[in-house]
């Protein structure tokens, strides 16, 4: 075997969160693993007076898994935001909705943690564990059969594996290779994110607003309590609208945010300019092929109303391993029957979340009067402690 060719029990193509956490998964379940993306990929560690704008509600169940994993003590404690309580306003709703995590005796919703942070904790166990990375490369070529897969770096070296996991993002270039066709959804909205010091402390309370514009078209505003009294905000839109958005100054950018808010927390001032990004649901029609298999953002791609994007990636990680750890002695990683197991499992989650993300995306978008009234009828009816515990009962298990 030449310098140039590599053989190991996996191949991880895509160095994103749900990539990285693969990698420290698979290789504590004692598998060797080469890490491979087109990113030469650095630690990044933000000034105590900035915040990455890519921040994520991670939930308490993958919370413990990445504590399991060594991932979570690695990481400041002072930029993570415990989330114990959400609120949730329809667009004629006087009161809110609001889900407390004692009410089925829960500590927590969820955390509020950079990307930034979290991958920073990711790379140092990588490196620290000498796990195999070639980044700074695209991928050329991929071949993929039951028995294995072959992939080919524009510098012409080759990985042979047993099992490949394409962790590549929304735009896969692995699942485009394979020829897996996707279903897409254009929501013809754009998120905006951006980072904000309120005057009002946020007392851990994450916030969210459906709206409906008179321009046509619904959208979600959420604000997540960071450390102190600082917030992170995303905010659904129209798409012209959020153009609009956008092109406005700093300070009246945050006095709309403020606005549209209601003014909960007080006067707002912007940490950092915000960035946007168009929201499009995305569902690879097929989650395994050949000894591959598509993992988090390159299989599906939700709505972020919900937050649950990182953690369904992860989820796609956990039940693999789960999976791995139960086969029999005899049988490899990529057999056939397993991929398919696989499949079938991740198949209702996902869809579960797609269902959701989707139909709330629906019926916030109506326009139709009698729509109207039953959306914001429920926000209020579901004010009752017996369906409230439900809601907060899913909305932690994931």
């Amino acid at each position: 075997m030449t310098a140039t060719q590599l053989k190991t029990d996996v191949t991880i193509v895509g160095a994103g969160l749900v990539g990285l956490a693969a990698t420290v998964a698979l290789v504590q379940a004692g598998y060797q693993v080469v890490l491979v993306d087109s990113q030469t990929q650095q630690r990044l560690r933000y000034p105590a007076d900035d915040w990455d704008q890519r921040i994520y509600a991670i939930s308490p169940n993958n919370m413990q898994w990445l504590s399991q994993l060594g991932i979570w003590p690695l990481m400041d404690k002072s930029r993570i935001t415990e989330m114990q309580a959400m609120e949730i306003w329809g667009d004629t709703t006087s009161q809110p909705l609001t889900l407390h995590a004692e009410d089925v005796n829960a500590d927590d919703l969820g955390f509020i943690v950079e990307e930034c942070l979290l991958k920073d904790a990711l790379l140092q166990w990588i490196e620290a564990s000498d796990v195999c990375m070639l980044t700074g490369h695209e991928c050329l070529a991929i071949k993929s059969s039951p028995q294995q897969t072959l992939l080919t770096l524009d510098n012409q070296q080759t990985i042979e594996s047993t099992l490949l996991l394409a962790a590549d993002g929304a735009n896969s270039w692995v699942r485009q290779q394979l020829n897996i066709g996707v279903q897409h959804k254009d929501y013809e909205q754009t998120a905006i994110v951006a980072n904000f010091l309120t005057e009002k402390p946020h007392e851990h309370t994450a916030r969210q607003w459906f709206t409906h514009y008179e321009m046509g078209g619904g959208g979600v505003l959420a604000w997540l309590p960071l450390s102190k009294n600082k917030i992170s905000i995303v905010w659904s839109a129209p798409t012209a609208h959020a153009e609009a958005l956008m092109k406005l100054p700093l300070d009246v950018f945050a006095n709309e945010v403020m606005r549209a808010g209601s003014s909960s927390l007080g006067a707002m001032s912007p940490i950092g300019k915000p960035a946007s990004f168009p929201l499009i649901l995305k569902q690879a029609n097929q989650s395994v092929a050949s000894s591959v298999i598509l993992i988090g953002d390159a299989a599906h791609r939700v709505h972020p109303m919900a937050g649950q994007g990182v953690n369904l990636g992860f989820r796609d990680v956990i039940d693999l391993l789960d999976l791995l750890e139960s086969k029999h002695t005899c049988q490899p990683i990529n057999d056939k029957a397993l991929l398919k197991q696989y499949a079938r499992i991740r198949k209702v989650d996902v869809l579960n979340m797609v269902s959701l993300t989707n139909g709330l995306y629906h019926l916030f978008e109506s326009t139709h009067s009698v729509v109207k009234h039953v959306r914001n009828w429920g926000l209020s009816a579901t004010n009752q402690q017996a369906i409230k515990k439900i809601l907060i009962a899913n909305a932690i298990s994931l």
